[in-house]
């Protein structure tokens, strides 16, 4: 029976991780510090520690400190510890295991056309720490023979952070969005473990993970709201007065997370498809949807917010 370490288990995307290969027949270890869904946990700061990752055949490297911090924060000197500095620790202790990576499209530069995103794209430019601390920790990832995954806004079950701040946005019935509409990649959670999963068998390197098929950011953000009970306008702002109003609650927070972010902005007003090729040629396909992941949530009637 192979048994396969997973760090950031108690986490949105490692939990899903660590069941899906649970349900497969693995021994899981779940490395954090909080214990896992299932298995046996080894307690783990990323931060300040090595992993224990005795007797583990497979590493799937989940753990990550998420989040937009001011510069200078003391937020962003941690999640640099734990996305950088964990990283170092991970693989020094693998010992030549081999090891998927799981990073994220932040990676990539925002300024040149991200239309169709490829692999080889530019990653700098970042506009935040997680950005530049997940392109930081993938490279020294990449540099030792690890499998990198780059998915792009992560959904489903137990999603705390991207449908929720969504629905949280809508002020008297109404919800800004910056620009026209543009299509966006997105990745079911399942769709992220299942290509963890099977990573194991790929050839070390970076490969894209999303749905199948990019989404139109209108028409996907009505029917988010409307699977969550709620009714509102949505209304376009200038790019340019958006990017504004980011930069001045930037301003304001004075070292705390922002209500608004240019890095939120960006994630909303720009076309993001991923290319999705690279990961295909391996023999792994997205079965899993929004529209599918929708239908399950309960909606007790429309309400306004």
């Amino acid at each position: 029976m192979i048994r396969i370490a997973v760090t950031g288990a108690s986490g949105f995307c490692g939990g899903h991780v660590a069941r899906a290969a649970a349900a497969r027949g693995a021994e899981v270890v779940c490395l954090g510090r909080r214990p896992g869904p299932v298995g046996e946990h080894r307690f783990w700061d990323a931060a300040r520690e090595l992993p224990d990752l005795s007797g583990a055949d497979l590493v799937v490297h989940c753990a990550a400190a998420v989040g937009d911090p001011a510069p200078g924060s003391p937020a962003e000197r941690e999640m640099h510890a734990v996305n950088v500095g964990g990283t170092e620790r991970l693989l020094a202790a693998a010992g030549g295991r081999p090891v998927v990576w799981v990073s994220s499209a932040s990676v990539y530069d925002p300024r040149p056309d991200r239309s169709l995103v490829g692999e080889d794209h530019p990653r700098d430019g970042q506009l935040n720490a997680y950005g530049r601390t997940k392109a930081e920790g993938e490279a020294l990832a990449l540099a030792a023979g690890a499998v990198v995954l780059r998915p792009r806004a992560v959904y489903g079950p137990g999603d705390t952070t991207l449908l929720p701040r969504i629905v949280s946005r809508v002020r008297a019935g109404t919800l800004f969005l910056p620009g026209p509409d543009v299509l966006l990649s997105l990745t079911a959670v399942e769709n992220l473990a299942d290509a963890a999963l099977a990573a194991a068998d790929w050839t070390p390197g970076a490969y894209n993970v999303a749905d199948a098929e990019p989404y139109a950011r209108d028409a996907t953000v009505r029917r988010v709201l409307a699977a969550h009970g709620i009714t509102a306008r949505i209304r376009h702002l200038p790019p340019g007065l958006a990017r504004a109003a980011a930069r001045a609650a930037e301003a304001l927070a004075r070292g705390a997370e922002p209500l608004l972010s240019r890095y939120a902005v960006d994630q909303l007003a720009h076309s993001v498809v991923l290319d999705l090729t690279r990961a295909h040629s391996r023999g792994w396909t997205p079965h899993h949807t929004l529209d599918g992941y929708l239908a399950t949530l309960r909606t007790p009637g429309p309400r306004g917010a």
